[in-house]
């Protein structure tokens, strides 16, 4: 069997360990050396990546800062911000048709902008936002698929640890990522509240009514959330100013949620060892799915899998925007298969290839950085795709009294939105590269 029968022969195998519940980390790392191990035929370069692969992908510099923001989302968590940040747009717009649910998106918007989790954005969330849309009478299925999607901006909204990973990838600045997937953020949060607006029309009786809250209370609410505002601003602006690097940046954000959780009263001796062994579990399972990701694209680099697969489409004749319809669409169907980070590392060194090989009139920095944010969106879709969107099953675990299929009919409407957004971002890269030098 030739070495690039072998790259395809992976691909079935893999999803068959992957549908058998194998981690997806361990599936991929058996797949890489395996492939390795008959590409070879013996176990020198086996044993050999074991150790050069597993040294270079943890000496990674650029992967300091994932641990980092992922214990600023922790501290945040402890320290009431997502409270603040749900009673402040409660305040604002409760009184409206749907307010609570718009505010329940905008706090997921802001609380993403220190977190960087889309899992984690939803879980704070809901634990803080679901008790109050009981209580004003919003239907269970609206209410549930309301913050699934509104945990989906805790991975757009810069930070972001998936843009991250992709930066790294891609050898793509973090910095100028974050900054053209701001503005599609806040698409999305505007998308989204745009949505409920209509929800509620075509079904009054999905969501109740509260009364107006006074604007003295809506001020004191709103002066409440500084603490959000001045670790989004100190980590985001330092980046973009130049004060610090990404990863300074995000260990300066971990600090800042640190200290306010201190002032909060909220942060003592045992919390805060929860919260690093919190943040380790999760950062050891991150990197596992990198490692197993690294063994698998080399095995796939050596049998000139992408290489192939790059010119085959080249090769086809077809307009480079049908040849992108095409890859995102991919995204959206496997998007519901498996998560986020998987569907980044499995994929970015397969299609990021194509991608950089096809004019779209950009340079080649711009068309990294727009197919990154739409790599990004698409991917987030998935999250709220059923059958097995990952923020669906978060939030049904946490409203056990909701059926799942009200949540799937409810967070339809949520995907259409998305899927408009993303049609509105191809046909007009400017949207997301405008900001961009």
């Amino acid at each position: 069997m030739s070495m690039l029968e072998l790259g395809y022969l992976s691909f079935p195998i893999l999803l068959v360990l992957i549908f058998l519940r194998a981690p997806i980390g361990l599936a991929m790392m058996l797949c890489g050396l395996g492939g390795l191990y008959l590409a070879m035929g013996g176990p020198n370069m086996f044993m050999a990546k074991l150790k050069s692969e597993t040294y270079s992908t943890f000496s990674s510099y650029s992967l300091t800062i994932i641990p980092m923001f992922l214990l600023m989302g922790q501290f945040a968590t402890l320290s009431g911000m997502s409270s603040s940040l749900f009673k402040a747009a409660e305040s604002w717009l409760g009184h409206r048709k749907g307010g609570v649910a718009m505010a329940s998106v905008g706090a997921c918007a802001g609380f993403g902008a220190i977190c960087g989790s889309s899992l984690a954005t939803a879980a704070t969330m809901s634990r803080v936002a679901l008790p109050e849309l009981r209580q004003y009478g919003y239907a269970g299925g609206f209410s549930t698929a309301t913050l699934a999607a509104g945990g989906t901006l805790g991975i757009l909204i810069p930070p972001s640890v998936i843009l991250v990973i992709y930066a790294i990838l891609t050898e793509q600045n973090i910095a100028k990522l974050f900054l053209a997937a701001f503005v599609p953020g806040i698409l999305a949060a505007m998308g989204y509240i745009l949505t409920i607006s209509i929800y509620v029309r075509v079904n009054p009786k999905a969501a109740g009514t509260r009364a107006p809250v006074p604007y003295s209370a809506r001020i004191r609410a709103l002066l409440d959330v500084w603490p959000v505002l001045l670790v989004f601003g100190l980590v985001v602006g330092g980046i973009y100013l130049g004060w610090f690097t990404p990863t300074e940046g995000a260990a300066v954000g971990a600090a800042g949620t640190g200290v306010i959780a201190l002032i909060s009263g909220n942060l003592g001796w045992k919390v805060f060892f929860e919260s690093i062994i919190a943040t380790a579990m999760s950062t050891a399972m991150i990197f596992f799915i990198v490692l197993g990701a690294g063994f698998y694209n080399s095995f796939l680099a050596l049998s000139q899998v992408p290489q192939e697969l790059a010119g085959w489409i080249v090769g086809l004749g077809l307009s480079p925007w049908a040849v992108l319809v095409i890859i995102l669409a991919f995204y959206l169907v496997f998007g519901c298969l498996m998560d986020s980070l998987s569907m980044i590392l499995l994929t970015i060194p397969i299609f990021f290839p194509i991608i950089s090989v096809l004019d779209f009139g950009m340079s080649p920095e711009h068309v990294a950085i727009w197919f990154g944010i739409l790599v990004l969106i698409v991917v987030e879709v998935g999250l709220i795709t059923p059958p097995v969107g990952m923020n669906l099953f978060i939030i049904n675990a946490m409203d056990r009294t909701t059926p799942m299929s009200e949540t799937y009919k409810a967070v339809m409407w949520f995907v259409t939105s998305d899927l408009l957004r993303v049609a509105l971002l191809v046909a007009f890269p400017a949207i997301t590269l405008f900001l961009i030098p």
